[in-house]
C-alpha cells in the first residue's frame, strides 16, 4: 500500500465521491484507510469512565484504498510513482508531473 497516514486524498468512488480530506488511519493488512468525513455512520457508544458520555455518535468506517486518489499540490488527484534521488533513497512521486510526495 502506498498511501500513509496524513496523506490528502480525493475519493473517486461511492456516496462521497469528489471529497478531499485527510487519512486518518491506515489498515496495510486489510487494504483499507479512514478518511476524515468520509463514510460516516452513526454508532451507539456506552459512556466509559466518569467523564465520557454516551450515546449516539458519528463513526468514520474504513473504505477501501482503491477508491480514493492521492492530492498532488501541482497537478491534482493522480497515482503514485517511485523515483529514487541522487543519494539513492527511495521516494514516492507523482506520476503526472514527477514531483515528490
Amino acid at each position: 500500500m502506498k498511501l500513509k497516514k496524513g496523506d490528502t486524498v480525493k475519493v473517486i468512488t461511492g456516496k462521497d465521491a469528489g471529497t478531499e480530506s485527510k487519512i486518518a488511519k491506515v489498515f496495510p493488512s486489510r487494504n483499507r484507510i479512514i478518511v476524515e468525513g468520509v463514510a460516516t455512520a452513526k454508532r451507539s457508544q456506552r459512556p466509559t469512565g466518569q467523564t465520557m458520555q454516551g450515546g449516539i455518535i458519528d463513526k468514520d468506517m474504513p473504505i477501501d484504498a482503491s477508491n480514493v486518489m492521492i492530492v498532488c499540490t501541482d497537478c491534482g488527484p493522480t497515482r503514485i510513482g517511485a523515483r529514487f534521488d541522487d543519494e539513492g533513497r527511495k521516494y514516492r512521486a507523482c506520476r503526472k508531473c514527477g514531483g515528490e510526495l
